[in-house]
This record gives structure tokens, sequence and C-alpha cells, in this order.
């Protein structure tokens, strides 16, 4: 059975993409054979424009790209209001068929998340699905990405808070964007002690190394 970690965000472009990237090549320096997921992913007019694809060549997964995503909008709205408007809404089915079937090929996985927490996947008569249901369908734990300067207290907290109401296990934040300001080194801080979690790595702009041991790294999958 594979081991996996769902990549959270507090937010859209806080940086969960470049996050996913550093974790899969800390993985696969360390020899471990890792792939990556994402189920759903919006504003991407083709595959090879998409996350999933900028995380395939940045950590060099090689990955087939057909098991990179299930569910691309060309559209950049939320993925209900995309899928909608492109008449083909998330199916829970097609999902987990997706997910057995990177997790056939890849004994770690890192599966990146879209929007925040509460970023609503199917909202329609038949269902009312958010980022959290995609979570629990797949049973994983989660790293949160949060920036790093003004307003991340509040972001990073609030996420948190939220998760343990889900009852969704989370490892620990990873802060994006860091640049070692007197206000970051007590965002960091305070969001440790707010929360209860540990900041697991700072990354600061273009860094090509998540600054952990793949063992380390690979410790936070389940």
């Amino acid at each position: 059975m594979s081991k996996g970690l769902y990549v959270v965000g507090t937010g859209t472009d806080v940086g969960k993409t470049y996050i996913s990237a550093l974790l899969l090549k800390a993985l696969r320096r360390g020899g471990y054979d890792a792939g990556y997921y994402k189920a759903v992913v919006s504003g991407a007019p083709s595959v090879a424009e998409s996350d999933a694809a900028y995380v395939n060549g940045a950590a060099a997964v090689g990955e087939p790209q057909e098991l990179l995503l299930s569910y691309r909008y060309a559209q950049a709205y939320s993925p209900h209001l995309a899928a909608r408007l492109e008449g083909n809404p998330v199916e829970k089915s097609e999902v987990l068929r997706a997910w057995q079937a990177v997790c056939a090929a890849y004994p770690y996985v890192t599966v990146e998340g879209c929007g925040g927490i509460v970023c609503p996947i199917r909202i329609d008569a038949a269902h009312r699905w958010y980022l959290t249901d995609l979570i629990r369908w797949l049973g994983l734990p989660s790293v949160i990405v949060s920036p790093a300067g003004l307003g991340s207290i509040n972001a990073a907290a609030l996420t948190a808070f939220y998760m343990k109401a889900q009852n969704l296990p989370v490892k620990g934040f990873i802060v994006n964007n860091y640049k070692d300001t007197l206000m970051e080194r007590d965002n960091v801080v305070q969001i440790q002690a707010l929360t209860n979690l540990p900041v697991l790595a700072c990354v600061s702009p273009n860094q090509s190394d998540i600054g952990l041991s793949p063992e380390r790294v690979a410790s936070l999958y389940a």
C-alpha cells in the first residue's frame, strides 16, 4: 500500500505547487520512488500548462501524463464553478480510480490540493463537496503551506483549526516565501504556539531544496 501526503494551502497562490515539487525532489534525492497526483486543477489550458506538469518537470519525476491529473478546467475559477461551466463535474469514483492507479505506480505519492481548505469542488443538486472531502476520501495526513508575511498567523491558525474540527490529521506547516525578517520569525513562533503544530520548514524564494532530509520528508507520509 502506498504512502501519501496531502499538500494544503492557506489560500490560493501560496506556493503549494512549488512546495510539492520540493517535497518530491527531497524524496527522490533519497532514493524514494515518489510520484504526484492532483485531483482537480483550474485555469490550465492544457496539462502541459498545469501545476502537475510543473511539478513533474521540476522534480524530474517523469510520471506519465495520464497519472498526474483527474480533472482539468481551462477557466480560472473555483473548481465547482469551472466544472459547471465546462460540463465536467468531479466524480468520487474517478478520483478514487486515479488514486489507485498512481499508488500502483509509486510507493510514495504527494497529493496537491487546490485553493484553500474550504475550496468548493462540486456544488450541484447531486453533491456538495469541498477540498476536505477529497482529503477524507484518500485518508491522508496533510501539511499546510502558509505564506510568511503579514496575515499569515490568522490564515495558518484558521486553516489548522478548521482541519482539526473536520478530524483531518495535520503533520505541520511549511512556511513559504520566507525572508527571515523580524516579523516572519515571530509569525513562525506564534503559528506554532497557537496551533500546537510544528513549522517543519521555512522556504525562501527560489530555494532549490526544502531543507529537510529525505528521511524526514518520508516520515510525513502515511
